[in-house]
Formats: C-alpha cells, structure tokens, sequence
C-alpha cells in the first residue's frame, strides 16, 4: 500500500514510515502542495496511492466519487 500524505500531515512522516510504506510521499514532495483537493484525489488514484489526510473533504470526495 502506498500512501500520499496530505499537506496537514507532517512530511516527516514519510521517513518515519519508510519500513512499513516504502513507496509513500507527501504531497509537497510531488509537487502538489498547492493542488486542489480533486487534483490530490486524481493523482492518488491515477499513481495507486491512499490518500493519508485529516481533511474531511476527501471524506466526502469518497462519497461522491467512490473509494
């Protein structure tokens, strides 16, 4: 499983985690720290990635778009 961290999640995260998820990143790493919240979910979905966030709005993403 690789997850994409969101900007509100702390980018050291990504080595922290780096044994369990090891082909996980944050969003500023790939250049979408200043994406829309669709433009994220978009990648993440085009990439293979979990979005990792505590934004609700991808909650309700989820809802319309489906996991």
């Amino acid at each position: 499983m690789n997850l994409l961290f969101d900007q509100n999640l702390s980018r050291s995260l990504v080595v922290r985690l780096r044994d369990v998820f090891p082909d996980s990143e944050h969003v500023a790493a790939l250049g979408l720290d200043t994406a829309t919240d669709r433009e994220i979910w978009d990648y993440a979905r085009e990439h293979g990635y979990l979005i990792a966030s505590k934004d609700s709005d991808f909650r309700q993403l989820a809802f319309l778009y489906g996991p």
